[in-house]
Order: structure tokens, then C-alpha cells, then sequence
């Protein structure tokens, strides 16, 4: 029988992880699917809908068992600017497109896409290819609460 994810919980003691779940973007906004373990051991996440997971978040269980969540590193655009206000419109500017977006003050985070860089770097800001976490933005109606 598959071990399965029915929960999520708001604070655990850090000694009881059992898993480890090292999970993109994508499989963090999903609130049902098979994944896999750090360990390989393929688990189900049977979430409420809606549910979007990030990093550190604590997973419980059927069977009592806990699991915590990582944000596994993936291919990004990390946008970063000289000036704030130049990284607050490439904010809006990828917004009004829909992008899913991680914003900090010191960058903007995105999943790469050559037109959107290209219009990145039309605008002067500097946009480099890394492999990281990514984090976007549950948006105003997302279902996340710490």
C-alpha cells in the first residue's frame, strides 16, 4: 500500500521527519499526485485542492508518518536590477503576462522563456540561466497559510 499525504501541518517538532520530499514548482502547485521520496520510496500527496506547497512545509500522513517539503532546484531566470523601481516594473510587466513569479527585494525569479528574457534584457536588466529553488507567488486567492 502507498503511503499517502493527507495533510498539512503548521508546526513540527524538527526530530520526527521521516521523508523528505524535494519537489519543483510545478509538483509543489499540485495538491494530487504520485511523487517520490529523497529516499526513492514513491508516495501519494492527497491534498485538499488548491493547496500549494513550499519550502519547509510539514506533510502528515494516513498513517501518523511526517514528511517535509524542500524546494528542488530547477532550470530559472534570476532577473536582477540596479534599481528597485526597474526590478518593481519588470515585476508588473511580467505580471500583466501571468508569469509565475518569485519576487524578493533584491530579485525576481522566473521560469526561463527566451522571449520574456530577451524582453528583460530590452529593458536593461540583468537576467542569468541558473539551476535554483524556485518559489513563485501563490497569487492573491492562494491557499497557503503559516
Amino acid at each position: 500500500m502507498t503511503l499517502t499525504f493527507t495533510q498539512r501541518l503548521s508546526a513540527v517538532d524538527r526530530g520526527s521527519v521521516h521523508h523528505v520530499l524535494s519537489l519543483n514548482a510545478e509538483e509543489r502547485s499540485r495538491s494530487r499526485h504520485p511523487v517520490q521520496t529523497d529516499a526513492g520510496e514513491a508516495v501519494y500527496l492527497h491534498l485538499p485542492r488548491g493547496t500549494t506547497l513550499r519550502e519547509g512545509d510539514w506533510l502528515q500522513a494516513e498513517s501518523g508518518e511526517l514528511a517535509q517539503v524542500r524546494a528542488s532546484p530547477e532550470p530559472v531566470l534570476t532577473v536582477t536590477a540596479e534599481r528597485t523601481i526597474d526590478l518593481l516594473q519588470a515585476a508588473y510587466h511580467l505580471g500583466n503576462r501571468h508569469v509565475s513569479l518569485e519576487i524578493t527585494e533584491t530579485y525576481l525569479r522566473l521560469s526561463p522563456d527566451p522571449v520574456l528574457q530577451d524582453l528583460l534584457n530590452h529593458r536593461g536588466l540583468t537576467v542569468v540561466e541558473e539551476i535554483a529553488p524556485f518559489q513563485p507567488e501563490t497569487g492573491a486567492y492562494g491557499h497557503h497559510a503559516h
